[in-house]
């Protein structure tokens, strides 16, 4: 297996990394937003209020994109466990 080889599956690797970690981020980011402008329009300042939205907003998100990234992760399994044999010898 060449550096190049090894580069590559390291490259994708990441990419996997990123493309699944997107939507879950992605939602709670949003959902702490919005509700840290609500909380300074009303001045409300409950540890609960902040933690409850972003959960909810997780699960929502693994929910939706949870067969997206299951399959993803799988694809890339594959993809690795192909390239496998070089290494091995």
């Amino acid at each position: 297996m060449t550096e190049k080889e090894v580069f590559e599956i390291a490259r994708s690797m990441l990419l996997v990394a990123m493309k699944l970690s997107l939507p879950v981020l992605l939602s709670g980011l949003v959902a702490g937003v919005v509700v840290s402008i609500f909380q300074s329009v009303t001045q409300i300042q409950e540890f609960t209020l902040t933690f409850v939205p972003k959960l909810a907003a997780v699960v929502c998100a693994l929910a939706v994109c949870g067969h997206w990234m299951l399959m993803t992760l799988v694809d890339f399994v594959k993809y690795t466990f192909s390239h496998m044999p070089p290494v091995i010898r």
